[in-house]
This record gives structure tokens, sequence and C-alpha cells, in this order.
């Protein structure tokens, strides 16, 4: 259905709203830093001023709120992270393909390709966005190719998957072995940074998610130390 209405227009579901609004804040606690508005956390993630505001509620004591009503994170929230975790799949429309070929291509000989093809919105994740914000991170290779597609209110345009690998077919077993992954970004900002090359970067926390998803759960807590350990510094 992805693929046969690719540009079907969609609203963002509500009931995603709690996992786009915490990772946002997740984000922004993690390379900014500073407190921000509701309506900064609206237009960022793309929901309703009220819809926002019930998210953010719901975060409890988590939440520190400022004089001038400007709002942060006061920790990274493990417990609320695991919850991310546990919904991630579903929240972000997430797409694997196995590739069936005899010789299957590896994730650098995808990237190379899809550098050519140069796909819009469409930034790398995974390891390699993982070894990108953080290049000390514990890795040899990459198991497979995760990407995020900037879609806020679209569903998924798969159709690149075609021209970067005929022999790129879609997997219905969440358990069998993907070659690519394909990851939608809900919110209205896509918080990707442009890469040298083509393409772009997704932003941490998508690759945290990634990481997890793909069973790296040594690398991923590695990587998440270290971005708690370069983030900003907080008055």
């Amino acid at each position: 259905m992805a693929a046969a209405r690719p540009h079907a227009a969609s609203r963002p579901a509500r009931g995603d709203a709690s996992f786009v609004v915490l990772k946002v804040l997740l984000h922004h606690w993690l390379t900014d830093g500073q407190p921000v508005t509701t309506d900064w956390l609206a237009q960022t993630s793309g929901y309703s001023y009220p819809t926002v505001a019930n998210a953010v509620s719901a975060l409890g004591s988590l939440i520190e709120r400022q004089s001038d009503r400007r709002i942060r994170l006061r920790w990274f929230p493990r417990d609320q992270f695991a919850r991310l975790l546990a919904i991630s799949d579903h929240a972000r429309g997430t797409v694997r393909f196995a590739d069936r070929s005899a010789q299957p291509r590896d994730p650098e000989t995808h990237v190379r390709r899809l550098e050519k093809l140069n796909p819009p919105d469409l930034a790398i994740g995974g390891v390699l966005g993982a070894a990108h914000h953080f290049p000390g991170l514990d890795l040899v290779g990459a198991p497979r190719l995760d990407l995020s597609q900037h879609s806020a209110g679209r569903r998924l345009d798969l159709r690149f998957i075609e021209k970067l690998d005929p022999a790129l077919k879609r997997l219905d077993d969440p358990l069998e072995p993907a070659s690519v992954v394909v990851h939608q970004v809900r919110h209205a900002d896509a918080l990707f940074t442009t890469r040298e090359g083509g393409l772009q970067w997704a932003d941490p926390v998508e690759c945290l998610l990634d990481l997890h998803e793909a069973h790296l759960d040594a690398q991923a807590t590695q990587f998440i130390k270290a971005l708690e350990r370069e983030r900003p510094s907080m008055p």
C-alpha cells in the first residue's frame, strides 16, 4: 500500500504524539540542553499546542519548568526511553528488506548507490549514523543499513528501494535478518544534519533507537554514555 500510494495524505496519529514529543525533548536535551517553549515543541513536533501540552503533562516530574514557562528534561529518562523502544517499531512505521540475491551487497555499497540516486528526505542512521556522531563507537562493520525518511503527515515513499537494489524484498517476519531497514520520521522538523557526499545524517536519538532495534545493546549503551558525556553543560 505504501508503494502504491506514496504521497497519500495522512495526519500524524494522535497516539504517536507522546513518542514524538519525548523523542524531540530527548534530542534537545542531548544536543542543546536549554529550556524551550511549548510553542517551539509544537512547531518542531508538528502536533497542536493542546496535544503537546498533554504529552508534556504526562511526563510529570521528569519535566523541569522555568519561571518563564519554558521546559526541559531533568535527566535522561531510562524508564521512559524503554517505553519508546517498546513502541518504536509502530511509531516509526518501520519497514524491513532482505537481499535475496546470491551475493548480497554490504551497507557501504548501498550507501554509495544511494549517494548517486540522492532521494529526497532521506538520512542514514543505525550503526553508520551512530559512528558519525561518536567515532569511538566499538563496532566492526555494519550488520545492516538503517535509513530514516522524513515523511511527517505522509506515508513512506519506498519507490527508491527498487532503484537501490531490485534484489531487496520486503520482509513480513520481524525476526528475520534484514539488509536494509527504513524508519519514518514523523516530527515536522526532521532534525537531520548534512552529510558530505550527499544524503543526510539521522539525529542521535534516531540512531540510538536503531542500535537497540538491531540488538546491538552493548554499543547502544556505549553510545548513550558518550552522548551524555559530551552534551552541552546546563546552568
